[in-house]
């Protein structure tokens, strides 16, 4: 009965986002322009905030990592190796950081006009995606021009980016509303996530940690979910999907535990904001 109930409440949720499509499409592209729009390099900066780090990572860690790299057969292994992780890391925080912000920078609207209150955190992944698909279009593109194309392996990214919009989702709605009423979340979560990065085999490998702490990476969803690009792009291997069984599970949970908070909170945020 509850398993009914839920797959109703998805249904319902799913024909209101349907039915006002225009709206959210409107917005995302208003949100895009909006932007860059008195910026003198526009969408460009997109680019060269994640290119920068990216340098400076490989410039620092290069001769360390590289020969630590399984199937470094290439000069650009790190490289790739780096954009794997620093890019979907980079949709990731993007993602949830718009989450978290989401609720609040829309008060004046969740106030004033009448829609479905899920349509906000839907513009917010569109936009962070269109962000993530611009740079990560560029990545492809180098990888094609040094012969670094994974092939048909690539498709194994699919299912991998499924499970980390959902658990970004799933995360995200949680922290937005929570940061309503509590403000000090979305701050305490901008440190979190700094120490988040760096237990996360993206500037180094999971071989170099000690190996009483290796097993902990077990328990960072995003770490399994690195570790799946990172094998697509520099040893050309799909993912070993039984372990993306824990991340698909705690990302299935956060998404419902997310739908259930927000629906019991959805009429008391307006009053809060």
């Amino acid at each position: 009965m509850l398993q009914i109930q839920i797959l109703a409440r998805i249904k319902n949720s799913l024909l209101a986002l349907w039915h006002f499509r225009g709206f959210i499409l409107g917005s995302v592209q208003r949100e895009f322009q909006a932007r860059y729009r008195n910026s003198m390099l526009g969408a460009a900066w997109m680019v060269l905030n994640p290119l920068s780090m990216i340098f400076v990572y490989t410039v620092i860690f290069t001769k360390l990592m590289h020969p630590r790299l399984p199937s470094a057969g290439s000069q650009f292994s790190y490289g790739i190796y780096l954009c794997a992780g620093l890019l979907t890391w980079g949709l990731f925080t993007d993602s949830v950081s718009r989450l978290q912000n989401v609720f609040i920078e829309n008060g004046n609207l969740i106030k004033k006009q009448s829609f479905p209150r899920s349509c906000l955190p839907i513009i917010s992944i569109m936009n962070a995606l269109i962000n993530f698909t611009i740079i990560f279009g560029l990545f492809l593109i180098f990888l094609l021009i040094t012969g670094n194309f994974p092939g048909w392996v690539f498709l194994g990214l699919i299912p991998v980016l499924l499970i980390q919009i959902l658990f970004s989702i799933g995360l995200g709605v949680i922290l937005g509303v929570l940061n309503v009423f509590f403000r000090d979340v979305g701050q305490l979560f901008g440190i979190v996530l700094q120490f988040w990065f760096w237990f996360t085999p993206i500037v180094y490998t999971a071989s170099i940690l000690p190996e009483e702490v290796q097993p902990l990476l077990k328990l960072n969803p995003m770490a399994s979910l690195i570790i799946a690009y990172q094998g697509i792009f520099v040893s050309g291997v799909w993912p070993q999907w039984s372990s993306l069984w824990p991340a698909t599970l705690i990302s299935g949970v956060l998404c419902l535990c997310g739908m259930a908070l927000f629906r019991k909170h959805v009429g008391e945020m307006a009053d809060e904001l």
